[in-house]
C-alpha cells in the first residue's frame, strides 16, 4: 500500500477541482528508505556518501506504468522491474520507496513500506520485479 503525499495530493486536486494545471514529471526518481516518510516527507533516505546510491530513474511512461486497474482499491504497478545500482558499501535495512519528481531534493510524490524489510549491504543490488511497486486509490 502507498501513501501520496500531501504536496501530490493538493496537486491532483487542483487539477482536478479548479482546472490548475498539473504536468506530470517526465522522469520519476525512485529512492529508498531506512526510516519511514511519510506524507508530509521525512524519512531517512539511504546516504549517499560512499556507498554508490543514487535514486533509481524512470521513464514515466505507460510501459514503465500501465494503465490503472480494478476498483476498491484501484490500482497502479510497475511494468517493467526497477533496479538500482550495485551498493559498494551497507546501505541498511531498506524499509521504505518513494518517488520524487527529481534526483536530488525535489518533491516526494507516494511512498510505500517494503513487505519484508531487506539488508542492502556490499554486492547486492537492491530491485523491484514487475508488478512489485502497488500504488492504490480507494
Amino acid at each position: 500500500m502507498a501513501g501520496f503525499s500531501d504536496f501530490l495530493e493538493k496537486e491532483l486536486l487542483d487539477h482536478v477541482f479548479g482546472n490548475a494545471a498539473y504536468t506530470a514529471p517526465a522522469t520519476l526518481y525512485m529512492a529508498l528508505f531506512t526510516a519511514t516518510p511519510s506524507d508530509s516527507g521525512g524519512g531517512t533516505e539511504v546516504s549517499t556518501a560512499g556507498t554508490a546510491y543514487d535514486r533509481a530513474d524512470i521513464t514515466n511512461n505507460a510501459t514503465n506504468f500501465p494503465a490503472a486497474s480494478g476498483t476498491n482499491p484501484t490500482l497502479k504497478s510497475n511494468g517493467t522491474a526497477i533496479s538500482f545500482v550495485q551498493a559498494t558499501a551497507s546501505w541498511g535495512t531498506v524499509s521504505h520507496w518513494g518517488i520524487f519528481d527529481a534526483n536530488t531534493a525535489g518533491n516526494l510524490l507516494v511512498w510505500g513500506a517494503i513487505t519484508t524489510p531487506k539488508l542492502i549491504d556490499t554486492g547486492d543490488t537492491a530491485s523491484f520485479a514487475i508488478g512489485d511497486l502497488d500504488i492504490t486509490l480507494d
